[in-house]
């Protein structure tokens, strides 16, 4: 007996499995017959890890030619076409505030802050709609009551007026107040940022420019050193070693002058897409008229960090959210007192049964108290004053962040102003001593080697000369950025002592 039961429990077990086969089978032959869903007959995910997708054709539309070409042959805007061979620094900044996306974004975010503002302000007039209705009705004579056609005709007006909420009204008010306060300086923080980086493409452009002409100047020398030594050679008073040490010289330099054509034309294309133009658009910038001197700023770093706590946009912004986030708190805190609200309606029905003929109207005042929801006006309070403490933390980390930005630059320029003086006087001396020992060499008392050697140090001083004005035009653009000061034309606002004895670099 007790075999044939566990016989049977085996015999269960045994049925049990067989069927949970089969309902698996059922389960799993659907799904793995269903593949990835896909769109006008193209796959809708790649067919493996390691594979490209293949779009359908709808997914990305196709770009008439008349299109890309348009795009690709962009011009420079008709009033600065005759000037486009030599546009000045401040062209290039309004071609970068026209054509540069984020300057046009910010534009619509402060109009859309705004328009919201006024959204809020619209709460503290009483809202009134009016509504017309018109209405045939038709009835059917039975035994308690006569047939007939009646056709009215009800206009109304309605009236609604939140009189009281405990400061939600004035909260929302407040914080889209604030909003539009923010996305204005915010407006203004992107116009600066565009006018920095459009300077910095114009300066790095016009640095290597600069360069390739000392480079060039270099390749010069080295090409009339090489002349030189062959001559000395021809005529034996110099070894074959000399004229190869002088070919070896003007190959380094062409090769340097070569590396600079490149990155010229990098830089180049750098300031078009700056200015918002093809790379490959011929244009060409015209050098600054050098009208700022060479010198200390005549503020000291305190000066410009109060006059960049001041002036800052972004840190304003930051302000302004931050004021915008604690009204934004005050108007969720409402909802947790009562409020109170008025409402009316007076109308008059027209119709052709006089007895349905006749005015009407209401008044009325609601109150609305808050008495239980599951915590939920507790908890969005409680989040929105937090969100608020965020805001002042994130406003407070912006203010000490300008304060290091400004200490920065304002140091970076004094070292790019000592740079500019050290570099006029190493100039110096390295002319001095290339033209000394190109002659010894001439007449036959100095080495090739010495006459190389100086050679090298003048290129580098060249080099360095070159780079250093372009450095300092940067740096007092930086520091004026950063003190919040930075004009929509490029011009830095910092006064600068005149205490240089640095010829501009033109």
């Amino acid at each position: 007996m007790r075999i044939a039961e566990a016989h049977g429990r085996r015999a269960g077990r045994g049925q049990w499995a067989v069927l949970g086969a089969a309902l698996a089978t059922v389960t799993i032959l659907p799904t793995a017959c269903v593949g990835t869903p896909g769109v006008a007959g193209e796959a809708g995910a790649p067919p493996s890890p390691r594979e490209v997708w293949t779009p359908p054709a709808e997914a990305r539309p196709s770009v008439p030619d008349s299109e890309a070409n348009a795009a690709a042959a962009a011009e420079v805007p008709e009033d600065l076409a005759e000037e486009a061979q030599h546009l000045t620094l401040a062209q290039v900044v309004d071609l970068a505030l026209r054509n540069n996306p984020s300057t046009q974004a910010s534009w619509l975010q402060s109009k859309s802050a705004a328009a919201a503002y006024g959204v809020q302000r619209a709460r503290l007039f009483p809202s009134i709609s009016g509504e017309v209705s018109a209405l045939t009705n038709k009835q059917v004579a039975n035994t308690v009551r006569f047939g007939g056609q009646r056709n009215q005709v009800s206009p109304s007006l309605t009236l609604s007026y939140l009189l009281f909420d405990v400061g939600g009204r004035s909260g929302a008010r407040d914080a889209a107040k604030e909003g539009l306060f923010a996305a204005g300086f915010n407006h203004d923080a992107v116009l600066q940022n565009v006018v920095l980086q459009a300077e910095q493409a114009y300066f790095g452009y016009m640095a290597n420019r600069e360069l390739l002409s000392a480079q060039q100047a270099s390749v010069a020398e080295a090409e009339a050193s090489l002349e030189s030594a062959q001559h000395r050679h021809d005529v034996g008073l110099a070894t074959i070693a000399d004229v190869l040490q002088a070919r070896t010289a003007l190959s380094q330099a062409r090769l340097a002058a070569e590396t600079t054509q490149g990155t010229l034309q990098a830089a180049r294309a750098s300031l078009a897409v700056s200015m918002g133009l093809p790379a490959n658009l011929p244009f060409d910038v015209a050098a600054p008229a050098d009208s700022t001197p060479v010198g200390t700023v005549a503020e000291d770093v305190d000066s410009l960090i109060v006059r960049a706590v001041r002036n800052r946009p972004d840190l304003a912004a930051a302000d302004a959210r931050a004021r915008q986030a604690q009204a934004s708190a005050r108007a969720t805190r409402s909802q947790l007192f009562p409020s109170l609200s008025m409402s009316g309606n007076a109308g008059r029905v027209f119709s052709d049964v006089e007895q349905f003929t006749g005015g009407s109207y209401s008044l009325g005042l609601s109150l609305q108290v808050p008495l239980l929801n599951g915590f939920s006006r507790q908890y969005a309070t409680q989040a929105a004053e937090a969100t608020a403490g965020a805001a002042r933390a994130q406003a407070q980390g912006v203010h000490q962040q300008v304060i290091q930005q400004v200490f920065t630059a304002y140091y970076t320029l004094q070292t790019a102003t000592q740079r500019v003086h050290t570099s006029d006087d190493l100039l110096a001396s390295a002319q001095q001593s290339e033209d000394v020992a190109r002659g010894r060499y001439e007449e036959g008392v100095g080495t090739i080697l010495d006459l190389l050697t100086a050679q090298r140090a003048l290129a580098d001083a060249r080099a360095q000369q070159s780079q250093a004005r372009w450095s300092w035009l940067l740096s007092l653009a930086q520091l004026a950025h950063d003190t919040g000061v930075l004009g929509t034309d490029g011009t830095p606002n910092i006064p600068v002592s005149s205490d240089s004895t640095s010829t501009p670099r033109r």
